[in-house]
């Protein structure tokens, strides 16, 4: 009984540690709890991008357009291998902006979540997270047209 209560502890205590040192190693910030996402708020996001992002298998580039309609921010990314989709969930918290959407994929249903928040070097970060986390990429996001932002 007292082995087995020591080595759940270990355990516990490896998955502690190995969460606290990925999130002191991430260079993405730590997500606080999340507002409803405004025109006034997104206005540093809206705007046409191509995220250039790299994940484990690889580079890859979505363009993602923000905008707003009637006072309501609307969105839609695309890649060369997936059609536009919508953004059907919005919202942000401090300077992070994370937009959900979903896509088929091999018939199945996958989420995935895009964020943006600006760098320290005054550029945009962008993430993707697909399936809570299962594939995660990472990188940049560019204005495509900045004179007409």
């Amino acid at each position: 009984m007292m082995r087995t209560w020591f080595v759940s502890s270990l355990l516990v205590m490896g998955l502690l540690s190995a969460s606290v040192v990925l999130a002191a190693g991430s260079s993405a910030p730590v997500a606080r709890p999340a507002g409803q996402v405004t025109a006034a708020n997104a206005a540093p996001f809206i705007g046409d991008w191509t995220l250039t992002l790299q994940g484990p298998n690889g580079p890859g580039t979505f363009a993602l357009s923000l905008k707003v309609e009637q006072e309501k921010v609307t969105g839609e990314i695309s890649s060369e291998q997936m059609p536009k989709q919508p953004i059907t969930d919005m919202s942000i918290a401090d300077k992070r902006l994370n937009l959900g959407y979903s896509f088929t994929w091999e018939g199945n249903p996958v989420e995935a979540v895009v964020s943006l928040w600006p760098s320290d070097d005054g550029k945009m970060s962008a993430q993707i997270d697909f399936a809570g986390g299962a594939y995660i990429m990472l990188g940049t996001a560019s204005r495509k047209d900045p004179s007409k932002q």
